[in-house]
């Protein structure tokens, strides 16, 4: 069996770009079935592009969002995965951790404080 790797439901994350890396507050989701990534974060970074659009459920229904490959660090462990791309600005987390990275071996633990 795998060793897991335990994470809360905020975790900072390291987005690494072509040219710089910024550390973020991330919400671990694991309702969602993508990560998310404000996408003017990712045009900061220099992440992209765009490598197809998807239709995704969200709280204000169904909408089409652009899919980037995108690196990132999460405790340690360094991915690279797809992201789509949202308005995020006016919410508090400009990223979210969906089960497409959370599948890869990590478990929540809600009561695990920040780091």
């Amino acid at each position: 069996m795998t060793k897991k790797t335990v994470v809360g439901t905020k975790e900072y994350v390291v987005l690494i770009g072509p040219k710089k890396q910024r550390k973020v507050l991330a919400r671990i989701d694991t309702g969602a079935t993508k990560s998310s990534i404000d996408a003017g974060l990712a045009r900061q970074l220099g992440l992209g592009p765009v490598v197809k659009y998807k239709m995704v459920r969200s709280a204000t229904g169904r909408v089409k969002r652009g899919l980037i490959l995108a690196r990132i660090r999460i405790s340690g462990r360094t991915f690279k995965v797809f992201f789509t791309l949202a308005d995020r600005k006016h919410m508090k987390y400009s990223v979210l951790i969906g089960r497409n990275i959370l599948k890869r071996g990590f478990l929540i633990d809600p009561a695990r404080k920040l780091r």
